[in-house]
């Protein structure tokens, strides 16, 4: 069975200092390959509470370098190689994040099977699975790739940090799609407010929609509530992520 494991569901500073929401990022488990997506502070605490083998991992994919989806790339890398005793796995990254201002540690780097420097719309496989990049995110200095992941009978979308530009609802087409929708408003930061998930699943029509990635905000308002909002406003079912939920798809 398909799935995605949530190590937790919140993002941004104040998640990440305070843990009110984790901010471990998922696994993703689809046609056999099963990965770590964007593991930030406490995802290797919050896999082993979920009882998921950290050896069962076939890599880590990071969208982009900031902590809440990066900091513990470097402790997961340990778990899942045994310390480099098992070599089999990828890691994949944007530049930035593997050159400029590295989040992988330079000794790791020799426990893994691949290091791969990401590039925009472009095509990769983590073991048996293909994926592809987006455009370049808006948000901010750091290089950030969203990603489409294709499985045998489902594609999975993943829309991280960024603000709203047309260009998202061309490239997203997904049967399932995860947003991380870290704003309740607009505003001159970059990230997705409410309205504009509106705007995307009303324009991608997703078989099934999970908010995660919430700021303070929209953790006051009610994720499951905006969750509800959303489902009315467009037709399509629409869930918010919480810390540990399972979500199982064919």
């Amino acid at each position: 069975m398909n799935r995605i494991n949530f190590l937790g569901s919140g993002g941004a500073r104040v998640m990440l200092s305070t843990q009110i929401l984790a901010t471990g990022g998922m696994i993703i488990s689809l046609d056999g390959t099963r990965f770590s997506l964007d593991p930030g502070p406490g995802a290797l605490l919050n896999l082993l509470k979920q009882n998921i083998t950290p050896t069962d991992l076939h890599g880590i994919i990071i969208s982009h370098r900031h902590l809440d989806h990066s900091a513990d790339a470097n402790v997961m890398i340990e778990a899942m190689t045994k310390s480099g005793k098992i070599r089999n796995s990828q890691v994949f990254a944007p530049s930035d994040a593997l050159d400029t201002d590295p989040v992988i540690l330079k000794y790791l780097r020799e426990y893994l099977k691949e290091v791969v420097c990401l590039h925009p719309l472009s095509n990769y496989m983590i073991n048996d699975l293909s994926f592809t990049t987006s455009m370049p995110h808006h948000h901010g200095t750091e290089e950030t790739y969203g990603f489409l992941f294709h499985g045998k009978d489902t594609t999975l979308g993943y829309i991280p940090d960024t603000a709203f530009f047309p260009e998202l609802l061309d490239f997203y087409k997904a049967d399932l799609l995860v947003i991380a929708m870290l704003r309740l408003e607009k505003s001159k930061f970059f990230h997705l407010s409410v309205d504009d998930v509106e705007v995307i699943i009303k324009s991608v029509k997703p078989s099934m929609t999970i908010l995660t990635h919430f700021g303070l905000e929209i953790y006051q308002k009610g994720p499951d509530k905006i969750a509800e909002y959303l489902e009315e406003k467009t037709g399509k079912k629409v869930i918010a992520a919480t810390d540990g939920l399972e979500i199982k798809f064919s």
